[in-house]
């Protein structure tokens, strides 16, 4: 199987809707294309529909469509941003999965990196195969840090870095006018995304110096630091928040919860409605293919 080519751009979204979570971060996909009408493509529009409609309920899961072929067998994932609500989440993934119809026509295998969410197929398994693969760096202007500025981003960025013996993918942190994020996707065991996690922390720090703010996104992990005002991601200042009852560094502000309430009142309708659009984006996808060949 070819490696996936990356489209290393990064672009800010205005769309007010989910602009924060929806914007475009990097893509890539497989050299290697399938043909039209064959069982491989069945299979690649069953595999994208079941990770929207499961994005519904949960921030991560992973899918394997069998063949009696081997090369027809598919594997695929989506993860959202550890602390997005089930709409959010769901959106996310199902822009995903439209986006990547787009970028990857008929390509084997793709993944699409927005800034809430990752989806991410291949026929050669990558599922629980650790990856440090360098996929975009990106670093923010200089500025002049004071001794003790720099020494709070550094130990924000350690924070992140370093275990506390218990598994947690998702993690954020923050001190003073200094906040970070970081994700393993979670196909990785506890061992495996602390040390990409670790990895990604030591690169950081060396790539972008006294920056402002900083990504960094290897195959399986990233973390993104910003101090206040220095850059938006998706036309907002970096904010994290942490998932309810999860540990965490106690200089970080919580964002409030108000609007969960009203999110889930929506959740209910906008299941069917999200589920209802990936298919027919499918449907749509298959038939403009059926109208061009005539």
């Amino acid at each position: 199987m070819a490696p996936l080519i990356f489209l290393l751009t990064i672009t800010l979204l205005t769309t007010p809707a989910i602009s924060s979570v929806g914007s475009f971060v990097y893509g890539g996909c497989s050299q290697i294309k399938y043909t039209p009408g064959c069982p491989y493509e069945s299979n690649v529009n069953s595999l994208l529909t079941s990770l929207v409609n499961s994005a519904t309920l949960t921030v991560y899961n992973n899918f394997t469509i069998k063949s009696p072929t081997s090369q027809d067998t598919l594997y695929g994932l989506f993860q959202c941003q550890g602390d997005l609500s089930n709409v959010d989440c769901a959106s996310c993934v199902a822009r995903a999965v439209s986006q990547l119809g787009t970028l990857c026509p008929d390509s084997s295998g793709g993944a699409l990196q927005l800034d809430g969410c990752f989806v991410k197929y291949d026929n050669t398994t990558f599922l629980g195969v650790e990856d440090k693969t360098e996929v975009l760096k990106k670093c923010g202007p200089l500025i002049a840090y004071d001794s003790d500025g720099l020494n709070r981003r550094d130990g924000v960025l350690d924070y992140l870095g370093t275990s506390d013996g218990s598994y947690k993918p998702f993690r954020v942190g923050g001190s003073g006018d200094v906040s970070a994020v970081a994700q393993c996707v979670q196909d990785l065991s506890a061992s495996e995304c602390q040390d990409c996690l670790s990895e990604v922390v030591g690169r950081l720090k060396t790539y972008c110096g006294a920056a402002a703010s900083g990504d960094l996104y290897l195959a399986k992990c990233y973390v993104r630091f910003s101090k206040a005002g220095a850059h938006s991601y998706g036309g907002n200042d970096l904010k994290v928040k942490t998932q309810k009852g999860e540990s965490h560094n106690p200089a970080v502000d919580d964002d409030d919860d108000d609007d969960d309430d009203e999110e889930e009142k929506t959740l209910a309708i906008l299941v069917g409605l999200i589920a209802a659009v990936a298919l027919l984006i499918v449907f749509l996808t298959f038939l403009k293919k059926r109208l061009w060949k005539r």
